[in-house]
């Protein structure tokens, strides 16, 4: 029997705009165009497994781009990146070729990490993406570890740690927690709340469903945030760092979203109706970037098309660069593991 999700709420539903936007033309243009990359990126990384061109494990952010790419917007150069195992749409939001991804997926050497971490383990320090991490909740007392670095240095930079909703049930919450705010640590801790961990709806697991609580009892400053909303996102994000940078610490933002596809490849969604999906599908974010775009004439039918071409491109071309990337040789092993390389058993191999 499936289990009802939290419902969005009226600021969560459909956003049609009225009267003048609050963002840019070129600000909307980029949003629509990072959330296409990302979906057909994603849809064509579901069927490339189904065809068994890799192997692993394999989680779609299909239905939730506009928190990266609202993060992203919000955030500024510098900024440290990190989530969990659900993380290919992060790095492609802040700047990440797709071809490195793609080849990661594939497991070649010219993967964003060297063909050795697969889907939950991309990386990417130019773009300041600190991974994907594959231990439910693992990223958040980690985050706090890059933050503490980031205000040890004095560098100004902010640190978001993003997170499901099944995370939170982790101790290693509860304690980073209490650290970051007794150090005031530049730290924005996301909560992407899809309603379920993994099959197990957020009703199941806390009588306290509204996520952002959590951060009360730390006297954390927390909200929750329309996730289908780019817009919403990005306001929250630029407030909550900005808080940071001036030295007040944490915040919390429960980010309510949805993914549209199964908790990973392998997930049949029984636990939810068909219906609910189709309700959180109607407030598509990249819909309602594109519907804002068209109202105010930025872009020319021929234009708009001219974007799904390029992104059909990008994702083409980046399955051809991993299909003919090579594969990593033996001694890969034994590489990136110790700090030192002169150890004798690896001359040996």
């Amino acid at each position: 029997m499936a289990v009802k999700s939290q419902k969005p709420t009226k600021t969560a539903r459909k956003a049609k705009s009225a009267g003048k936007p609050k963002f840019s033309k070129e600000t909307y243009i980029k949003w629509y165009t990072d959330m296409l990359l990302i979906r057909k990126f994603e849809e064509k990384t579901g069927q490339l497994y189904i065809q068994q061109k890799f192997g692993g494990f394999c989680h779609l952010y299909i239905g939730q781009e506009a928190i990266v790419v609202g993060t992203a917007s919000g955030s500024i150069k510098g900024d440290k990146h990190m989530t969990a195992y659900r993380d290919h749409g992060h790095p492609i939001a802040l700047g990440t070729n797709p071809r490195a991804l793609m080849a990661e997926l594939y497991g070649r050497t010219t993967g964003c990490s060297k063909g050795k971490g697969g889907s939950m383990h991309f990386f990417d320090k130019e773009v300041g993406f600190m991974g994907g991490h594959g231990i439910v909740g693992a990223q958040i007392a980690m985050g706090a570890g890059v933050a503490f670095a980031e205000k040890y240095n004095e560098t100004g930079n902010v640190a978001f740690v993003s997170m499901g909703d099944g995370a939170v049930r982790q101790g290693a919450l509860h304690e980073t927690f209490n650290m970051a705010m007794i150090w005031k640590l530049p730290v924005v801790f996301i909560i992407e709340n899809n309603n379920y961990a993994m099959g197990t709806s957020v009703e199941r697991t806390t009588n306290v469903t509204d996520l952002s609580k959590i951060g009360h009892s730390y006297e954390m400053p927390s909200r929750s945030v329309n996730g289908m909303s780019p817009e919403a996102v990005h306001e929250a994000i630029e407030e909550a760092a900005d808080r940071a940078r001036k030295g007040d610490g944490p915040t919390l933002l429960d980010i309510r979203t949805y993914r549209y596809k199964g908790h990973s490849m392998s997930d049949p969604q029984k636990y939810r109706s068909k219906d609910e999906v189709a309700e959180w599908q109607s407030q598509d974010p990249i819909e309602h970037c594109l519907e804002v775009i068209k109202e105010n004439k930025w872009l020319s039918e021929k234009k708009i098309e001219e974007i799904g071409v390029w992104v059909r491109n990008e994702v083409k071309e980046s399955i051809e660069f991993a299909e003919n990337s090579p594969y990593p040789e033996g001694k890969e092993l034994y590489e990136d593991v110790y700090k030192e390389k002169d150890y004798p058993f690896i001359k040996e191999y």
